[in-house]
């Protein structure tokens, strides 16, 4: 054990009276919502980049946090990063972890060394892994912070680069299969373009398909059972990024024949800086299929990038988990928090204190999409508002019509519709019950 938790303890279910800051207050892991146990709904993962690696900078400042793993460039930190963040995963009782390579193992002075590095804390992590409740929900590649990058990974001009980059998914899909990991995502963090003076976008999109077939066809070869995401996200770093969002990302799947290969990992944060909100995002997805998992935080609106900072706002999270559940739920996905503590939030127990706030939102708002299901009053609005289209007639128009046949029809039926209310804001009042 380590002293950084020192005097925290394990964080217990208290109930919404308790006013102990270190304890759930609305997150029951065994409470049963809608036949499942709240855990196995929401399959919460703590984020390594956000949580361990991230030293507390912003676009205008640098490292605030001060951690005994630092520096991040040798193995011994390394290493006790991991015993830190195992220790964490304890105290929260999370069921999942998330991690790129570059947050886990220092970055080596060739490919082989970065290699080795990953493999040693891998093995390590495997270690731990067999006495803790914690599971891998995904892996993936940070293909975006080392000065290689600055032209893109799979999108980049130089076909070395383009090589690097598949090796880098190689060795973290290896990974992320040795841990026994649910998911393996891509984020094309530099995919895209600052100028389109310098960039052939056609051969950039191409070079990206065939990427992401390599990475299909390595999953199938190595016996890889998990699902493969893809994080959308319209900008910043890039001007202009290609996995824009859901819907743009699923125009791109089909393009290259993988749309019933490869399902979204989809993040509060990115849909706001695409002008979406988060609710749009995830219901984009489940009308097409690729609905994979999420990733949970918030930006803040007066702010102009990405601040990734953890969910609080019950309503927009409720509506979220409102589609989900209606979908389903999870399978293979999960709601990772990619959310940073502020970086003037320096204790230890900062780090805590947030994952439970995080964690009692989304289980207030999963308790309240629930209810919403159950009662079913947005359901037989939609019904109502759509029960036309289950007449004979409509069904008719739909399936065999013409404009030949409907304009006859219209003709011959005298057919003069008139507008109907849209009840938003009675549905906005009812959606108010139970938030």
């Amino acid at each position: 054990m380590t002293d950084f938790f020192n005097g925290i303890n394990k964080v217990k279910y208290e109930g919404p009276d308790s006013t102990n800051p270190l304890a759930f207050h609305h997150y029951n892991p065994d409470e049963v919502v809608m036949g499942k146990r709240m855990e196995d709904h929401l399959r919460f993962a703590v984020a390594y980049w956000h949580s361990y690696a991230w030293e507390g900078g912003d676009p205008f400042g640098g490292r605030t946090f001060d951690r005994p793993w630092y520096p991040q460039d040798n193995m011994a930190n390394a290493k006790l990063k991991a015993d830190i963040a195992f220790e964490m995963f304890d105290i929260l009782d999370a069921p999942f972890f998330c991690f790129h390579d570059y947050d886990v193992r220092p970055e080596g002075a060739t490919f082989a060394e970065s290699t080795k590095n990953l493999e040693e804390i891998v093995d390590y992590f495997a270690g731990k892994m067999e006495s803790a409740k914690v599971k891998l929900l995904w892996g993936t590649a940070n293909m975006f912070s080392e000065r290689r990058w600055m032209s893109g990974a799979s999108t980049n001009p130089d076909p070395d680069v383009f090589a690097y980059a598949a090796a880098t998914v190689k060795t973290c899909m290896d990974a992320t299969h040795k841990l026994g990991g649910q998911n393996y995502v891509l984020w094309g963090g530099r995919e895209g373009y600052e100028t389109l003076l310098n960039t052939d976008m056609k051969q950039e999109l191409d070079h990206m398909g065939r990427f992401l077939n390599m990475v299909v066809e390595y999953k199938h070869k190595i016996g890889f059972k998990g699902t493969i995401l893809v994080e959308p996200k319209p900008q910043e770093p890039s001007k202009h990024q290609y996995d824009y969002d859901a819907a743009t990302c699923y125009g791109f799947l089909k393009k290259y024949g993988l749309e019933n290969e490869v399902k979204l990992n989809l993040e509060q944060g990115h849909a706001i800086l695409a002008g979406h909100s988060f609710e749009h995002e995830i219901a984009t997805a489940v009308a097409l299929g690729v609905l994979g998992s999420i990733d949970m935080n918030r930006n803040d609106y007066q702010s102009g990038w990405d601040t990734d900072q953890f969910p609080n706002n019950v309503p927009e999270v409720a509506l979220a988990y409102y589609h989900i559940l209606q979908d389903g739920g999870f399978t293979t996905g999960g709601t990772n928090f990619d959310a940073k503590i502020r970086r003037q939030s320096l204790d230890a127990e900062d780090l805590i204190a947030s994952h439970i706030g995080g964690m009692d939102v989304c289980a207030r708002a999963l308790k309240a999409a629930a209810a919403m299901i159950e009662d079913g009053g947005l359901s037989d609005a939609l019904s109502n508002r759509y029960a036309g289209w289950e007449t004979p007639a409509a069904k008719e128009m739909l399936a065999n019509g013409t404009l030949d046949s409907i304009f006859d029809r219209v003709m011959s039926e005298g057919i003069n519709p008139q507008p109907k209310s849209g009840r938003q804001e009675i549905l906005e009042n009812y959606v108010n019950r139970f938030v």
